[in-house]
């Protein structure tokens, strides 16, 4: 349908502005609107009689009343006083309505996936931001036969669980069960291999397809979608994927840093790819990137998300990475470009000043751009290191680019060492690597990155240990965990109950 993609190609570019910088005070007048809405829209539920909707309202001060007058949340909490209703079918708990859909969440922090609702409203709200994502395309200069290419959404089944009250899965499979008409025309895999269930199962119909469709973009976690790729090429035994793709130009990429995986990755390519970063998080789609060679994404700041910003220290959190009752939080026009922050959302789903578990930093205030950086619960710090996983991602980074090897997973934890510390990483590799020579290569590279981490390596941090592990123990054993494919990630850092299991899986299964 060539006619298709000049329509296509025209719309973009009619539509396809390049972003502009926010003007003074543009930012927060556009989350006010945002937070008047939502209030106004829930003050009728259980929650908003709870902590009067209806009076923070007439406030002068809308935000201020809120952030005084409503508490902290994080999942647990509000799942237990909350969402649990909601879940058991009962109607305008935290938002009006009933709630449809549970997604999923991909719980690398917990023994358990985690249930966050979906609503009408949010579903509405990421189709509209995934409009604007298509439409800033218009900034890459794409000829107008690429728009008749194919997309491939490698995500999580379409096919929900019905529970009796709800439809509960992915948020992936979730939206792709929700993707408008028009759209069906160049999704990929299609609705029928979109319902399939078992992980393997998709991947194996998705390989046998693959020669029947000429994709122009993937969108999916680097991990699986790496994995696919590399089936596809062994099962046509073809050099790389421009072999049976040869339009293949975007990969949109999201949930985890892309950073240890590029190096990889770009192993199976015959030409470079646009790569452009999106960060739809189970509850809500919270920014893109918006334009080509952009540092962060800029964040959504007028669909259906107010956000609070924490500053990831001492004084908001505790060692273990929990939030304290009464944290320090900060709007869109207060924050500071460099600082880390961790996101609490209020939305059109139900969520109220809950705290999602990621952390960014701000690459560009007037632009509104961010990078993730992290987890609050994925950092390590036993003495006083503060080691982030963005220094984490750095490190392997900078190992693969030094030895010339391929960093497939990998994950950190705290040991202890004698009446000290040690910390331990373990790193999934396929390439020949000597861990003394990573151990070396690991421990210099952070000393540059965090002065933290240098002093106390010289004081408290006695020794750093690395282990070597062929890249299949890892994807073993999150689908040991039901934890394979779609949007689940491993976790970068273990912590206590997760590391004697991971440590005894590597035990039982290591050769």
């Amino acid at each position: 349908m060539p006619i298709l993609g000049s329509i296509i190609k025209a719309a973009i570019e009619l539509r396809g502005k390049p972003p502009k910088e926010l003007s003074p005070g543009q930012g927060i007048e556009l989350q006010k609107k945002v937070l008047k809405k939502l209030l106004r829209r829930a003050q009728l539920t259980s929650f908003g009689e709870y902590f009067n909707f209806h009076e923070i309202i007439k406030s002068k001060d809308v935000v201020k009343a809120y952030k005084q007058n409503v508490s902290v949340y994080n999942y647990n909490k509000i799942f237990k006083s909350w969402w649990y209703r909601s879940l058991s079918g009962e109607t305008y708990v935290t938002w009006p309505g009933k709630i449809k859909y549970f997604a999923l969440s991909s719980g690398t922090s917990e023994a358990s996936s985690k249930h966050i609702p979906v609503t009408h409203e949010m579903l509405k709200a990421i189709k509209k931001i995934s409009a604007r994502q298509v439409f800033s395309l218009a900034q890459y200069d794409f000829p107008k036969e690429f728009y008749n290419k194919g997309i491939l959404m490698l995500g999580g089944s379409t096919h929900l669980q019905f529970n009796g009250t709800y439809y509960e899965g992915d948020l992936s499979g979730i939206s792709a069960s929700n993707i408008p008409f028009w759209f069906q025309h160049f999704y990929k895999p299609g609705k029928r291999i979109s319902k399939e269930r078992e992980w393997s199962t998709k991947l194996d119909e998705i390989v046998r397809k693959a020669k029947d469709w000429d994709m122009g973009v993937i969108c999916g976690v680097p991990a699986w979608l790496q994995i696919l790729l590399e089936r596809i090429i062994d099962y046509y035994q073809v050099d790389n994927i421009h072999d049976i793709w040869p339009n293949l130009s975007i990969y949109v990429h999201g949930g985890v840093s892309f950073a240890p995986y590029k190096k990889g990755f770009e192993k199976l390519l015959a030409k470079p790819l646009t790569y452009i970063e999106t960060y739809l998080a189970s509850e809500g789609f919270i920014a893109f990137q918006n334009r080509p060679e952009a540092e962060g994404m800029q964040m959504v700041l007028d669909n259906g998300i107010f956000y609070e910003f924490v500053p990831f220290n001492e004084n908001n959190f505790d060692s273990e990475g929990a939030i304290i009752e009464n944290p320090e939080t900060f709007t869109i026009d207060e924050i500071e470009e460099g600082k880390e922050y961790a996101l609490l959302l209020s939305s059109c789903a139900g969520a109220w000043r809950y705290l999602i578990g990621d952390t960014i930093k701000f690459t560009n205030k007037r632009l509104a751009e961010i990078v993730i950086t992290g987890r609050t619960k994925h950092f390590l710090n036993l003495c006083g290191e503060h080691m982030s996983q963005e220094n984490m991602n750095m490190a392997i980074k900078k190992l693969e680019d030094g030895l010339n090897i391929d960093v497939r997973e990998f994950a950190v934890a705290g040991i202890k060492y004698g009446s000290l510390f040690a910390h331990k990483w373990y790193i999934g590799t396929d390439d020949f690597l000597d861990p003394n020579v990573a151990k070396e290569q690991i421990d210099k590279d952070i000393k540059v990155l965090n002065d933290d981490y240098r002093v106390e390596r010289i004081a408290a941090i006695k020794d750093v240990i690395v282990e070597v592990l062929p890249s299949h123990l890892f994807y073993d054993w999150m689908k040991e965990k039901g934890k394979v494919g779609g949007q689940h990630k491993f976790p970068r850092v273990l912590k206590n109950g997760q590391l004697q299991e991971w440590d005894k899986f590597i035990e039982k299964n290591k050769v």
